[in-house]
């Protein structure tokens, strides 16, 4: 999650993680002040650390579609901190290359440039577009009217709620650091991102 701080009266808490439950809790730093109820605050980002989140949330975006495109899998899971990530496809056989070709794959789509959009659909619209849940299971709540849609101009396109960087370029180098066997039917690719 970002990291920033809140700001009020001269005095500033660090904010290092957050909880979603009922609300969005904010959890600050162990030994900063916390506002009392009712304080008004000024908040801000992490800016560094929003950039490489992004980075690597984009990255694993190019990651999944050069996975789908050249082996059709879907992801099974996944997670990510700044500049490191994992993902889970449903693999059960790869080649002995593969590592080596997931790596120039997605080395070549860096250095395409491509743009990377972002738009809000209807949940129709969306849904009618081919394969835009890239997951094995659906994670759409079904009440969800409008779909966020993240373009990956000619390689991926998939439904996302995450932020993204502009374009394939801004994520930087790709190094497949390692491919995992979790199972039958599962391999884990461990990244990292570099400029």
């Amino acid at each position: 999650p970002d990291h920033g701080v809140l700001l009020w009266s001269g005095v500033q808490t660090r904010i290092v993680d957050t909880r979603r439950g009922d609300d969005l809790y904010l959890i600050p730093a162990q030994g900063d002040p916390i506002p009392s109820v009712g304080t008004t605050v000024r908040g801000a980002v992490e800016d560094a650390r929003r950039f490489s989140l992004m980075r690597t949330h984009s990255g694993l975006h190019l990651l999944a579609g050069v996975v789908f495109r050249d082996f059709g899998a879907l992801v099974t899971g996944g997670n990510m901190e700044p500049g490191v990530a994992r993902m889970d496809f449903n693999l059960p056989d790869i080649p002995a290359d593969f590592k080596d070709r997931i790596a120039q794959a997605c080395a070549a789509e860096v250095a395409a440039d491509r743009e990377i959009r972002v738009d809000n659909l209807p949940r129709a619209e969306a849904l009618a577009i081919p394969d835009v849940i890239r997951t094995a299971t659906d994670l759409l709540p079904p009440d969800l009217d409008i779909v966020r849609i993240v373009d990956i101009v000619g390689l991926d396109v998939q439904a996302d709620g995450g932020t993204h960087v502009a374009s394939t370029a801004q994520i930087g180098s790709i190094d497949v650091v390692k491919v995992e066997n979790k199972g039958k039917a599962n391999r884990r690719l461990r990244i990292r991102l570099t400029y």
